[in-house]
């Protein structure tokens, strides 16, 4: 698990990367990404405003459609976490964003190191790495 404040958890905040977030489209994984800076009429009223812009805030998806067994999905969650968690530790991802990590089928077959090269692919394409 990410620590709380990373975690993606809110419906309100799901709503708002799903509507206004932008798709990078990979191998076998997408992400949407989207930057809170860019849609400040839509941020909650009664919230330290300065906080909520400098957040940073994940959650990772594996749907039914992939596999129907939990065991599969859930390990396919775990290597992803694996790899972004010391990212989110180390400072490495830019703040101020939502980012959702979506799978398709085709991670199932992927080992730790090509779900790790997509992953770092996706977030250098979406400038979510500060470099």
């Amino acid at each position: 698990m990410f620590p709380k404040d990373n975690r993606l958890s809110k419906v309100r905040d799901f709503n708002l990367l799903m509507k206004y977030g932008r798709w990078q489209r990979g191998q076998f994984l997408d992400i949407k990404a989207l930057e809170l800076a860019k849609v400040r009429a839509y941020w909650p009223k009664k919230i330290d405003l300065e906080k909520f812009e400098k957040q940073l805030k994940l959650d990772i998806s594996v749907g039914l459609k992939v596999s129907k067994s939990a065991v599969k999905r859930n390990r396919a969650k775990r290597q992803i976490r694996e790899y972004l968690r010391p990212l989110l530790r180390g400072g490495k991802i830019k703040e101020g964003f939502y980012i959702l990590i979506n799978a398709r089928a085709e991670v199932l077959t992927k080992n730790f190191t090509e779900i790790s090269q997509e992953v770092e692919l996706l977030l250098r394409r979406s400038n979510l790495f500060l470099e």
